[in-house]
């Protein structure tokens, strides 16, 4: 046998994903809202793509009714088409956020882009609102080129005010940090901080919690000896201990219930006054109510569904226009007009597409929890995206991106799809399982309803959730109970007392 090159001919089949394809299955993870910039960008490239048309979704009617679903379900099978419906395992341009790219450039705009129809004229100007709003930083600063006259004490203030988190708190490090990266004193940068912690709202730029409410002491006259000393044992205030707390503070009872009011009248999060900017809006892409000879009705937004169609007779009128410049500039324009128009045909099916199978998943969704929407979040079962994905012929990765930074509003409220999939509890009988939410609201009112003087521990929550026939484990307990937030009975009995002593 001998060793050389030689040229062979093999023929294998691969997937081969085209940019329209990946495009397609992009479009399903997007909001309406993050759609319609998309294509307001799309319109700027493409002169035969017109915003003023009828909505995308009227094919699909926008709407379909639970009492239906079967046939909705069929319908729907139909109608999608498979190249949505595909497990790429390897694929590399997989993204379910907001700023996601599409094709090869970033989709224009995000969650803060307009909640109106893009002809209906009379939509909020987020853009304005964004513009208007001030920032933690923006207020800091401002006060900062007041306070300052010495340019080195402001470039100070600047690079610390920089670091400053959206609840208002600083790096434990960062005054170290800037008195390196400037080649200044630490105690120089020491007496900048205090002064911006008199900044409104005060207490920006605490490094803890005892420094941060110090400040807001301070600025209320309060900040003594004794009020010193209970910020200093904030530990102890924390477990209730009223004994240690009296003797550390060398106060009475009286005094020190007193000093205990006054601290819960501080913020321990000034910051949060301000955040980092204009709270982005949440706009439902699906809409649920009842219908009248029951079951629901599933739809789109309309309000936030983008408007698009294919102008034709713009195409018409381009077409017969002769080009100047002869052959080469003739065959240019009607090559350029016929990728517009394909390119423009393709994105309204896709929209159409995209639509159809939003309400289908959506519409399936309903049916399987029909009772949280009947009885609330009690009556909520556990679902997975294989059980939504199985139910309606489509592939469990296509369920996930239609999932995905999308709410749906009812009647009980505004909720994200993915809140609606939840893990399972077993019934101590055997029969249907309950999911997660549903345990985690029965301890949370169990809780709630607790007496004052006798708070239930986890094993007695354990007992009383088994006795109502959930088969549930006291780790499990204790980890939902931390989850919503909640102290064991210990620190809520403790947390009552405090109460009841202010």
């Amino acid at each position: 046998m001998t060793l050389g090159p030689r040229l062979e001919l093999r023929q294998s089949q691969s997937l081969v994903m085209t940019v329209q394809l990946q495009q397609a299955i992009k479009l399903l993870a997007l909001t309406n809202v993050e759609l319609e910039a998309f294509i307001a960008a799309e319109m700027e490239k493409n002169p035969l793509l017109d915003g003023g048309g009828e909505e995308v979704a009227a094919p699909v009617a926008a709407a379909a009714e639970t009492a239906g679903t079967d046939e909705l379900i069929a319908a729907g099978n139909a109608a999608a088409d498979a190249p949505l419906d595909a497990d790429y395992a390897a694929e590399t341009f997989h993204h379910d956020g907001p700023t996601d790219s599409v094709a090869d450039g970033p989709v224009a705009g995000g969650a803060g882009s307009s909640g109106s129809g893009a002809g209906d004229g009379e939509g909020i100007d987020f853009d304005a609102v964004a513009a208007a709003g001030e920032t933690l930083a923006d207020v800091l600063a401002e006060q900062a080129a007041a306070a300052f006259a010495d340019p080195v004490e402001r470039l100070i203030a600047g690079h610390l005010i920089e670091q400053i988190d959206d609840a208002g708190y600083l790096p434990a490090d960062a005054a170290a940090d800037v008195a390196s990266r400037l080649d200044t004193t630490p105690a120089r940068v020491e007496a900048v901080l205090a002064v911006i912690r008199r900044f409104d709202p005060v207490g920006c730029g605490a490094r803890t919690l005892a420094e941060c409410l110090a400040a807001q002491a301070a600025e209320a006259d309060r900040l003594d000896p004794c009020m010193a000393a209970l910020l200093d044992n904030l530990d102890l205030v924390a477990r209730g201990d009223m004994a240690s707390l009296r003797r550390l503070c060398d106060v009475d009872q009286e005094d020190l219930t007193d000093m205990i009011r006054e601290l819960r009248g501080y913020n321990p999060k000034p910051g949060l006054k301000y955040g980092s900017g204009t709270a982005q809006a949440v706009v439902a892409d699906v809409l649920v109510h009842r219908a009248r000879g029951g079951g629901w009705v599933v739809e789109l937004n309309a309000a936030t569904l983008p408007r698009v169609l294919v102008d034709r007779r713009y195409h018409a009128r381009l077409a017969a226009a002769a080009p100047h410049g002869g052959k080469a500039a003739t065959r240019a324009a009607k090559s350029f007009l016929s990728d517009a128009l394909a390119s423009a045909n393709w994105l309204v099916r896709a929209l159409d597409q995209r639509a159809r199978t939003i309400v289908k998943v959506a519409t399936e969704l309903v049916r399987q929890q029909e009772a949280f929407f009947e009885h609330g979040v009690e009556q909520l079962k556990p679902l997975t995206l294989r059980a939504i994905a199985e139910a309606i012929g489509m592939h469990e990765s296509t369920v996930s991106r239609v999932t995905s930074n999308k709410y749906l509003q009812c009647e009980r409220g505004l909720f994200e799809l993915k809140y609606f999939f939840t893990s399972g509890i077993a019934a101590t009988d055997g029969g249907e399982a309950a999911s997660a939410l549903a345990v985690k609201n029965r301890i949370a009112r169990l809780i709630a309803a607790e007496p004052a003087a006798a708070p239930l521990s986890d094993d007695k929550l354990v007992d009383l959730l088994q006795a109502e026939g959930f088969d549930i484990a006291r780790r499990t307990v204790a980890k939902y109970r931390e989850a919503l937030g909640l102290g064991s009975s210990v620190a809520r009995r403790r947390a009552k007392l405090l109460e009841a002593a202010a």
